[in-house]
């Protein structure tokens, strides 16, 4: 089955991206060069094509009712124009998807979910919502959807954009108007700085990009996305959440809400809060430069397998050797030695907080 495409795939085409498959869509991984767009995020600006993602709104009488069913944060508290992370689970406390939940008001949900979930999460979304007064629009077609992020960005909204942005707190947004579309511009970013994303129309869209590769803003590809959001120990799904593993093992149980009306997997989820698990999400530093990928086994001192890498890379930003691994329990206590396997070799390693940077969001 040929890949999906972007409304701005042309426009990467033609910028001599490289492109390869990724969640079912034909995506650009690197322009310059992943360092180097690497480097324009963290010190000034870049922009991303993630029109990729996928989108549901959710409306109705019983909306905040049926969010909060499937939604392991608590939706309640939130004011209008307020973003909450957190995750979709099985009965069985598995992860169906992780995403963020924009409210407009208590009858209206905008539901941001991964690319290669959109299927899945909506067939799923559609189930629950059985019984309940609300109704479920599948909106990933309508929109384009491009990330500005880094300490530039958001005088790049408001210089080469005409987006003032500046009264958006960290994790909230807005829907106003520019060029005659509604748009959507939020305040989340998945990079470890800080960043907005703009939910747009596909012809606007196109419109945006063009003017911010006229007015010189470094086009940044899911290479440097990935390397980016590892460094600030941000999850990516399929690595360190999936179907099998729970936002407890994950090390994500902050997210999960116990003080509210249950959500599907929540007596899972307060069993390993309550009773430990036998596994757990781990950062690692490893001695030297092997770089240990996805899969790799990761050892105790006597060489006995005790986890497996979920990310791994040489830090950009931060000249190391680092991953993210889930390893059993009592491994993953703050400084316990350990060794990863590399090809045939293997390098000693050290459980270090899975949040290598220090993001640099707007307070």
């Amino acid at each position: 089955m040929d890949n999906k495409t972007t409304c701005l795939h042309s426009d990467h085409v033609a910028q001599g991206a490289k492109m390869s498959p990724f969640a079912g869509f034909d995506m650009p991984i690197e322009y310059a060069g992943i360092v180097e767009e690497h480097n324009a995020v963290r010190n000034r600006a870049g922009v991303f094509d993630v029109s990729h993602m996928g989108e549901v709104l959710i409306t109705g009488p019983q909306a905040q009712e049926f969010v909060n069913h499937i939604f392991t944060n608590d939706v309640r508290p939130l004011a209008d124009g307020a973003i909450l992370y957190g995750m979709m689970l099985y009965e069985n406390g598995g992860t169906v998807d992780d995403l963020l939940v924009y409210r407009r008001s208590e009858q209206e949900y905008f539901l941001v979910i991964n690319a290669g979930n959109i299927d899945k999460d909506v067939a799923w979304i559609r189930q629950q919502a059985e019984g309940y007064d609300v109704k479920v629009d599948h909106l990933s077609d309508e929109y384009g959807e491009l990330a500005v992020q880094g300490p530039d960005a958001e005088r790049v909204l408001r210089e080469v954009l005409g987006i003032d942005a500046s009264g958006l707190g960290f994790y909230t947004f807005m829907d106003t108007k520019l060029d005659g579309h509604d748009i959507i511009v939020s305040r989340t970013g998945y990079t470890g700085e800080d960043g907005f994303e703009i939910y747009a129309p596909e012809e606007l869209t196109v419109a945006l990009w063009r003017k911010l590769m006229a007015a010189g803003v470094a086009p940044c590809g899911l290479g440097c996305r990935d390397t980016l959001r590892f460094e600030a120990g941000l999850p990516l799904y399929g690595d360190e959440l999936t179907a099998e593993i729970t936002p407890v093992e994950a090390a994500l149980s902050m997210f999960c809400k116990l003080d509210k009306p249950e959500f599907i997997g929540m007596d899972v989820v307060a069993r390993q809060k309550a009773e430990g698990v036998t596994r757990k999400s781990v950062g690692l530093e490893i001695d030297g430069p092997a770089i240990a990928r996805h899969g790799y086994e990761v050892l105790d001192m006597d060489g006995n397998v005790v986890g497996t890498v979920t990310t791994g890379y040489r830090s950009i930003t931060l000249g190391k050797s680092l991953a993210m691994a889930m390893v059993n329990t009592p491994f993953n206590k703050l400084g316990t030695p350990l060794q990863v396997r590399v090809r045939r070799k293997v390098f000693p390693a050290t459980v270090v907080k899975k949040r290598f940077y220090t993001p640099k969001y707007k307070k």
